[in-house]
Formats: C-alpha cells, sequence, structure tokens
C-alpha cells in the first residue's frame, strides 16, 4: 500500500511512495506527530537524478526489515532539496557541524521531535558495513537507543548544534574590513593555486565545472595578455571540459560532474543549472578567444535544451536521471562493435580514434565518449576535407542518436523550478548577443513568458511553476536569478514591459529578502515557514550565491534607471561580506563581480534611435563588450521610460550615450566612433 508521498507532486517523493517505510512529506503534521509521539525525526533528503540516493533506496529503503525499524522508532520524512532548499541548506550546514566535512545527497539526518535539531546525521550509508561505514540498520539502532536511554546527551548535542548555527551566523554578520579591491588579485592567486596544469580545472576529483568560479576566471582574462597564466588557465580548462566526456558529445549538454581528473568519466545525471550556468562560460569565453569548440559545445546545450528538456510552453524541466534500467550510465555507453554497425565503414577509424574506442574501455568493460583528439587534428591526421569530415561527422552523430534513442531512458524530473529556469534565460540571452542570434533570444523570451506566466501569482514569485504541483514561495534564487536574467534579455529587446517586471522584482526582493540591520539579503522570505535558521549565504555553490546575485543585479538596475536606493542596498550587500570577501575569494566569485562594478563602474551603453539602425549598431557592438558591460538598445518612440533614458535624445539622428556609474559622456552619433572607444577599452 502507498505511503503518504503517493499524493505528492515532486517525482523524487513519488519515486519512494511504494517504499514500505511509512515516510511523510515535510508538514506540520509530520512535526506534530513526531512530537506527539516522541519520536525522532529521521530527515532523508535527496533528488531525483540522485545516483547515490537511488543506491540507498533500493539497498535500504525498499527492504521489509529496515522499514520496520524505521517504521518503530522515527518519524520518516522525505524532502526533496530542489523544492525546498532552505530545508536542505540548514541541514547541510548542521551535517557540516556534526561530521565536520562537506555534505552531499541522500542526506540522511536525524532530529529531535520538539525543536527539529539535529544531534547526529550523514549522507549516504550502506545496508551492510563497508569502507569503514556502519551499516544502516545498525545506525538506526543505535539512534533509536541512545533516545531512549540518553536523552539529556540527546539535548546537550542539540544545544551544541543550535550554538554552533548561532555563532557561524554571526561571523558571517561581523563586518569590521571595507571590500578591498586586492581580493581580485587575491583570487588569482588561490585560483593558480589549485588549477590542474595537467587536465584543466580546478582542484583534485571528483571534478566541478564550477561556473561561478569560471566566469569570474573569465572576467579577469578579458583583462589580461593571452600568456597570462589566468588567461591560459581558464582557456585550457575550458578546453579540457568542452572535450571531456563530461560532455554528452551525441545529443549535447553537460553532466553534472566528473569522477576523474581527466574529466572523462562523469556522474551521469544532467541537470538544468549547470547547463545553463555553462552557456554563459562558453559564451564568455568565445568573446574571449573566438575558438570553434566553444561555439560547438554551446550549440550542443541548445539543442539538448530544445529537443529534451523543453515544456510545451517554453519552460525547462529539472534534470535527467543518472540511471537506466537501475544502472548509472547505461543509456549513454557503447562498445565498438556497436558503433562499427551504425557508422559508415570508411569512417569508423576516424570516429574510433577521436573518441577512444580504439583504446581500452574506459567505464566498466564499455566505452563513454570522450574527445581524446580536437576536429583540427583529425582533420591533419587523416588528411581530410574539413567540410567532408563534418558532414560525416554529423551523420555519425546522427545514426547513434538515432540507435541510443531506442534505448529505455533515463528518468525525467519534470519540474519546473524558477532559479533553473532563469539560469537558462539569461545564458540564452548572453548567446543571443554574442552570436548575434535571433534563435536563442527567443527561446530566452519563450521561457521567461512562461515562468512570468507560471510562476508569478498576486505580484510574488513561486519557487516551481504551477504545473510542477506545490505552489511553494519563491527564494532569494528565485528573484535574484530572474532578475539578472530579465536585464540581459532588455539588452537584446527593449520592452517596456520587462524593464517594469524587473522594477517589481527589484522591489519585492528588497520588501521581502534585505536584510535591513547588516546588508545582504536572507535566502528565506520574512513571511515564509521559519525554520531552526534563516540562511544566508555569500559563498557560491553548485548556483552562484543568490545574495551576491541579487546585490549584482540590483546595483546594475539601478545604474541604469537611475535609482540610488537600489545601489546603496548592493554596496551595502558587499560591505556585508567585506571580511569574507577579503580573506577568501575565490568562494565569493559572485560578489567579486560586484566589488568591481563598484569600485570601477564599467560602460554602460544607452543606445537611442529607429529600430533598423538599432538592429546593425547592436549586431556591430555587442560581440564586442565585455562580460561586466552592458548596452541597451532602445528604440526612439518607446514609452514609459524612466527619466534618466527619455533624457537622452537627439535631434541630430540616433545617438550612443556611454555612461560610467551614473556620469554620462556626451551623445556618439556614429557606430564607428562607438566601435573606437570600445577598442580603447582592451
Amino acid at each position: 500500500m502507498p505511503n503518504a508521498l503517493a499524493q505528492e507532486s515532486s517525482p523524487y517523493l513519488r519515486q519512494h511512495a511504494d517504499n514500505p517505510v511509512n515516510w511523510m512529506p515535510w508538514s506540520q503534521q509530520a512535526l506534530d506527530l513526531a512530537r506527539e509521539q516522541n519520536k525522532p525525526i529521521l530527515l532523508s533528503i535527496g533528488y531525483s537524478a540522485c545516483h547515490w540516493c537511488h543506491v540507498m533506496a533500493h539497498e535500504s529503503f525498499e527492504n521489509d526489515a529496515t522499514a520496520a525499524i524505521m517504521n518503530r522508532y522515527f518519524i520518516s520524512i522525505k524532502v526533496d532539496r530542489e523544492e525546498r532548499p532552505d530545508i536542505d541548506r540548514i541541514y547541510q550546514t548542521a551535517h557540516q557541524l556534526i561530521a565536520h566535512r562537506p555534505g552531499g545527497w541522500p542526506l540522511t539526518m536525524f532530529l529531535s521531535p520538539d525543536d527539529h535539531v539535529p544531534f547526529f546525521g550523514g549522507t549516504y550509508f550502506p545496508d551492510q558495513p563497508r569502507h569503514g561505514m556502519i551499516a544502516f540498520n545498525d545506525l538506526l539502532e543505535r539512534i533509536a537507543d541512545l533516545f531512549r536511554d540518553e536523552p539529556d546527551k540527546i539535548k546537550q548535542q542539540g544545544e551544541a548544534i543550535r550554538q554552533a548555527l548561532t555563532d557561524m551566523e554571526m561571523r558571517e554578520n561581523l563586518t569590521e574590513g571595507v571590500a578591498n579591491i586586492s581580493a581580485l588579485d587575491k583570487f588569482d592567486s588561490q585560483l593558480l593555486k589549485i588549477y590542474d596544469a595537467d587536465y584543466g580545472g580546478f582542484g583534485q576529483a571528483p571534478k566541478f565545472p564550477q561556473p561561478a568560479i569560471l566566469l569570474q576566471a573569465l572576467r579577469r582574462a578579458f583583462g589580461k595578455a593571452q600568456d597570462d597564466r589566468v588567461h591560459q588557465a581558464i582557456d585550457f580548462s575550458l578546453q579540457k571540459i568542452a572535450m571531456g566526456g563530461i560532455q554528452d558529445h551525441l545529443a549535447g549538454g553537460f553532466y553534472r560532474y566528473s569522477v576523474d581528473d581527466k574529466w572523462m568519466i562523469p556522474h551521469f545525471e544532467k541537470m538544468l543549472y549547470d547547463n545553463g550556468q555553462l552557456l554563459e562560460v562558453f559564451a564568455q569565453a568565445f568573446r574571449l578567444t573566438g575558438k570553434a569548440l566553444y561555439r560547438k559545445s554551446i550549440e550542443g546545450i541548445v539543442s539538448w535544451l530544445e529537443f529534451e528538456m523543453r515544456t510545451d510552453s517554453g519552460a525547462f524541466y529539472a534534470a535527467l536521471d543518472a540511471d537506466s534500467e537501475g544502472v548509472e550510465g547505461k543509456f549513454y555507453l557503447w562498445t565498438p562493435q556497436q558503433v562499427k554497425q551504425l557508422i559508415d565503414e570508411d569512417f569508423y577509424p576516424v570516429f574510433a580514434w577521436q573518441y577512444g574506442l580504439d583504446q581500452p574501455a574506459n567505464f566498466e568493460g564499455e566505452w563513454h565518449l570522450h574527445t581524446y583528439f580536437s576536429d583540427q587534428q583529425v582533420i591533419e591526421k587523416f588528411n581530410l576535407d574539413p567540410d567532408e569530415y563534418a558532414a560525416q561527422s554529423t551523420k555519425a552523430t546522427q545514426c547513434l542518436l538515432a540507435q541510443r534513442g531506442s534505448r529505455i531512458r533515463p528518468g525525467l524530473d519534470d519540474k519546473v523550478l524558477t532559479s533553473w529556469n532563469a539560469l537558462v534565460i539569461r545564458g540564452l540571452a548572453i548567446c543571443a548577443r554574442v552570436f548575434n542570434r535571433q534563435k536563442y533570444y527567443d527561446l530566452a523570451k519563450q521561457c521567461l513568458g512562461a515562468v512570468r506566466q507560471e510562476c508569478w501569482r498576486d505580484d510574488r514569485l513561486l519557487a516551481l511553476s504551477t504545473a510542477s504541483g506545490k505552489q511553494l514561495s519563491a527564494y532569494l534564487d528565485d528573484y535574484a536569478h530572474l532578475l539578472m536574467g530579465t536585464l540581459d534579455c532588455l539588452q537584446f529587446e527593449w520592452h517596456e514591459e520587462e524593464l517594469n517586471f524587473a522594477v517589481l522584482l527589484a522591489d519585492q526582493l528588497l520588501k521581502y529578502f534585505e536584510d535591513d540591520a547588516n546588508g545582504g539579503f536572507f535566502f528565506t522570505a520574512s513571511d515564509q515557514e521559519q525554520l531552526i535558521q534563516r540562511p544566508r549565504s555569500w559563498q557560491d555553490e553548485a548556483m552562484p550565491s543568490g545574495n551576491a546575485v541579487a546585490a549584482l543585479a540590483i546595483h546594475r538596475l539601478g545604474l541604469l534607471i537611475g535609482n540610488q536606493a537600489y545601489t546603496r542596498s548592493a554596496e551595502k550587500a558587499l560591505q556585508s561580506v567585506a571580511d569574507n570577501l577579503n580573506q577568501t575569494p575565490f568562494h565569493a566569485a559572485g560578489f567579486l563581480s560586484l566589488l568591481e562594478e563598484v569600485n570601477s563602474p564599467p560602460f554602460q551603453i544607452i543606445l537611442r534611435g529607429d529600430e533598423a539602425t538599432l538592429l546593425t549598431w547592436r549586431e556591430a557592438i555587442m560581440p564586442r563588450l565585455k562580460p561586466d558591460q552592458m548596452a541597451f538598445f532602445v528604440p526612439t518612440d518607446a514609452e514609459g521610460l524612466p527619466e534618466i533614458i527619455a533624457q537622452k535624445t537627439s535631434d541630430t539622428g540616433p545617438g550612443a550615450w556611454i555612461c560610467e556609474g551614473f556620469s554620462c559622456r556626451a551623445p556618439i552619433h556614429d557606430l564607428e566612433s562607438v566601435l573606437i572607444v570600445l577598442k580603447q577599452q582592451d
């Protein structure tokens, strides 16, 4: 008989609906039940595409004996971390305090029934003792005995965790210094200290792309020569990421991370938020280097988004699972014999050499495609005509995709999450500007329209679309990323309604999330559910810090419309993280961008003219802008403009007003002169 999760909208929760465990969703009913029965809460947090979540479910949660122990001693609560990132954030932090190491998923925490403070926790626990880990059943029995026999110890541990959370919050808010521009150079040195000069990337396996760090490194590289170490490190790293098995070389898109140093074998889930951010990363990398490899990676991501992840309304689904048929990566693997039967006989040696099919198996006796040699290297080795090679390569890819499409597909998490879609909106809009591709903008515009239609109610955002089920109030990341994405769309095409929407987002963000006392922004709104902590963070994680993105977006909007209250809030947010930023800028790449723009406001160009002229100017100007420079192409007949833009008119035809902060130069009336000014900034 299904448990209480059967009625939930989350695919992850429904995956556990037939477990013999008496799972409940996070709710007042579940919390009240734990208190009434005086049973500790077993909190399990995961997500639908998580491989180790599936492993623990198969080993333990589907096991009748394990379920019996859980049902006897605990109130078991399942949480989808994508629906409730606030709960996940708090208990991940608590886990780190308890275990003295980072957490992950599945997260397994044991909470006191009266105040929901954790007293023990971990991540994955096996069904049998292995690798120094206790068996899950044994752990359950020990926790139950401890709760029954030593309540004072439980209380003391809970009080210690609560105090540690409080102390951490106080340290986060302690700002005695001033954000120092020297943090930028310190970021460079911290980046290069962990740079992998052999295989690219920063740090050791498992290797995550870390888009926030990549973007900040790219910003730094734009101001440096090609032989500069930061420039070389970011370019080499992105080449290795793009060529590695972390990219799906058939359907496009990137997996979550690489389990090895060489970027060869991924953890096979594909997450929307990774790919949305990597659109921006590779667009800026193309701006920096002009390399076709980066354009190709973008085309692959867009193809994957369009054909595998897009909803009927134009928004995008959350994720594809790592597993199919209960086996991680099975959908994506090949043998040389399979490939040889599917592609042209003459082209097989070329394909095999490029993707490693002529080398030993690289994943449990099978082959996962990893680019060992670039297109140019293949063309030179086999003396191929470039156009013929491109045609043959496309044909081979299509043949393999057709066969792969007949396999049992990984599960799709069909939630439409506001913040993740916002990252895609931003990435597509930036790609549209860099490559002057109307198609990319159209996809961004349609997604923005879908999010506004499905996730905006009574002048407030929802964290996920109404079609996804629950109507959960939005978090900081939802407002921050959607505000930034809207501003990026405005730079391709000016629409009054989008500017008004951006202002409304900014006003609601400040009203419900700003920390008036200390500056910066809380992760949850002032009227959302009160948990054991109201989290706020200055650090970037898999997604960039919403705190930093909110401040940067409000600062940019303030400069655009002449609202100094916005820019002051952004500067106050920067001050709130000054000590942390000065000490460890590597973990605060988002705030580094704000630090740069506050100290040295970049060019913001307002262009006015007829639509035909603006189109010509846009095509010429946009590819030449650096990541921190903005341009808005506002038609002469545009209505509802802020005064600071409306007053930029000229009787002598189209004009460009180049502004730094709130100060603007005299208008320039010819395109060549604008391009000369931009060239002088290189």
